[in-house]
């Protein structure tokens, strides 16, 4: 019985499998590798991670600056809001004091709670 493929046991690679199934081993390839790392050129890699660096930069400083603006107008809003409870603060003791100090004239005058009602 002979079978209907042949292969031929060399080739110009070398000696080659008889096994059809087996793939025929090629060169590695490089294609999966990031760009900066297949590239030769070492001042093209560098200057590529400068770019990259001054982008990060850029991006972290952009970030920043809406951090910052962030928690200005979140500090200001603080800051009203504690102002607007000081005034309410200080109406309602205002209110208390002058309370208290008509029910003292009151009773200067010789009139108790318990007259006045």
């Amino acid at each position: 019985m002979s079978h209907s493929l042949t292969l031929s046991l060399s080739s110009a690679a070398g000696r080659t499998s008889g096994k059809p199934w087996k793939a025929q081993k090629t060169a590695t390839r490089r294609t999966f590798l990031p760009q900066g790392v297949k590239t030769k050129n070492w001042e093209d890699r560098m200057e590529k991670t400068k770019r990259e660096a001054a982008v990060k930069k850029l991006q972290a400083e952009m970030k920043e600056e809406k951090q910052s603006e962030l928690a200005r107008r979140r500090e200001v809003t603080m800051e009203r809001k504690k102002a607007l409870e000081e005034k309410k603060r200080l109406e309602e003791a205002k209110a208390k004091m002058g309370a208290r100090k008509a029910a003292r004239l009151r009773r200067k005058a010789g009139r108790s709670k318990k007259i006045n009602g």
